[in-house]
């Protein structure tokens, strides 16, 4: 699990390298299928219910699941990018939101904010809690400081599948849900709103967007459930050592 879910940090951070204004969200979704076969794993997202692409890439108001194509990103624009893999039978998940050029202050408080939500989370992804411990957390961190949070679209259980039990909302009441058990592995992923919580589904059975037309941003790690806190399997220094240079 460690091991796959490094590929996919790995692949974020190549993505990480490219985006720019004028670079479409297809030449990101291209670079990372050939970083990840080149490295002897699949794209586990490819094929998927149908999908068509190796990433989720969504932009702006998009949440989640957008689908690569000749969209030419913009200064002042957000792309999130969402990334699995499959490497040895086992699957790894994670996603981070990248801003492009100078983006709007309040905008880049939103994506301060669901990283941290994402960090809260995994703090209380301990052995013996549940899963309420992580969901509530989160809406109580984004909710106290005015943004909303998507009820419909949750965080998961991985493993050898993708999406494996218990669900992982984003919202829930301390102490409920499933029992978080030593060595369980979770996918937590806040997708918060600038704006309202509602969203609306694109007729092309994927794409989310908010219903407002207002940013959403979207942070993700696939954690392992230990008694002294998670251990991350997915990890965001890559990213951070491109972002920096």
């Amino acid at each position: 699990m460690r091991i796959a879910n490094r590929l996919v940090s790995a692949t974020l951070a190549e993505v990480a390298k490219l985006i720019q204004p004028g670079v479409t969200t297809l030449q990101l979704d291209k670079k990372a299928e050939e970083f990840i076969l080149d490295h002897g794993a699949t794209p586990l997202f490819k094929g998927y219910k149908g999908f068509p692409n190796a990433l989720c890439i969504s932009v702006n108001e998009c949440v989640v699941h957008g689908i690569p194509g000749a969209y030419q990103l913009k200064n002042g624009d957000i792309v999130s990018v969402d990334c699995g893999v499959k490497k040895d039978g086992y699957c790894g998940d994670s996603a981070y939101t990248f801003e492009v050029g100078e983006v709007a202050p309040e905008v880049k408080k939103l994506l301060q904010t669901t990283k941290e939500a994402l960090y809260e989370g995994i703090n209380n992804a301990v052995e013996g809690k549940r899963i309420g411990d992580v969901s509530h957390s989160i809406q109580v961190y984004c909710e106290s400081r005015r943004y909303s949070v998507v009820r419909e679209l949750v965080g998961h259980g991985i493993g050898r599948d993708m999406h494996e039990d218990p669900e992982v909302p984003n919202y829930g009441k301390k102490r409920y849900g499933a029992l978080l058990k030593n060595g369980m592995c979770i996918a937590i992923e806040p997708m918060i709103n600038l704006g309202t919580k509602n969203v609306r589904f694109e007729k092309d059975g994927w794409t989310v967007r908010t219903r407002d037309g207002k940013p959403s941003a979207h942070f993700e790690h696939t954690v392992a459930i230990r008694p002294g806190g998670a251990d991350i399997l997915s990890t965001f220094e890559l990213i951070d050592q491109v972002l920096q240079n």
